[in-house]
């Protein structure tokens, strides 16, 4: 997936996307997003901007106001390998629903019939196997600046892991 500035869709580990304080500027017309592993879809959503209602789920995940943001915090640290993608509905992808952003999201759902996705969701897959329940305890650290430290750690740890990947190759 392309992670270039003009780019209409990004996919970003979880890790990263806690060290973004900011929302880069040409993100800010993202609008759709999911959360997903590697087999996983666990939740598509849409917002004005995507990105901040991103943040919204983790930080609400807190509390248990919102369910995707409390099945982070419970299967963290694994979490943390989690992808978040945003997309735009403009993106030549969603033409078959002339790029309406609730029929995107709906496209979105019924390609993905995603974990967490009641509405508009004929067949929400169910919670995998090895992942704890939203109602378990919360597994993350009690401190924000704990939980940023182990992100950072772990973003260094995937580029590195990355740049060996290269270097192999080439």
């Amino acid at each position: 997936m392309e992670n270039s500035p003009s780019a209409s869709r990004v996919a970003i580990p979880l890790a990263r996307f806690l060290l973004t304080n900011h929302c880069p500027p040409q993100w800010k017309r993202l609008n759709l997003y999911l959360f997903r592993d590697s087999h996983n879809v666990f939740y598509v959503g849409q917002s004005y901007c995507a990105y901040s209602r991103v943040w919204e789920h983790l930080m609400s995940g807190f509390k248990g106001h919102s369910i995707m943001g409390r099945f982070i915090w419970c299967n963290w640290p694994a979490a943390m390998h989690f992808t978040v993608e945003l997309m735009d509905s403009q993106d030549a992808e969603f033409a078959c629903v002339n790029h309406e952003l609730d029929a995107a999201e709906r496209l979105l759902i019924h390609r993905y019939a995603p974990v967490f996705n009641i509405s508009l969701n004929e067949e929400p897959r169910p919670v995998p196997e090895g992942y704890r329940p939203v109602n378990g305890p919360l597994t993350c650290p009690r401190s924000w600046s704990r939980i940023i430290h182990e992100a950072e750690r772990m973003a260094k740890a995937q580029e590195e892991r990355e740049w060996k990947k290269h270097l192999q190759e080439n």
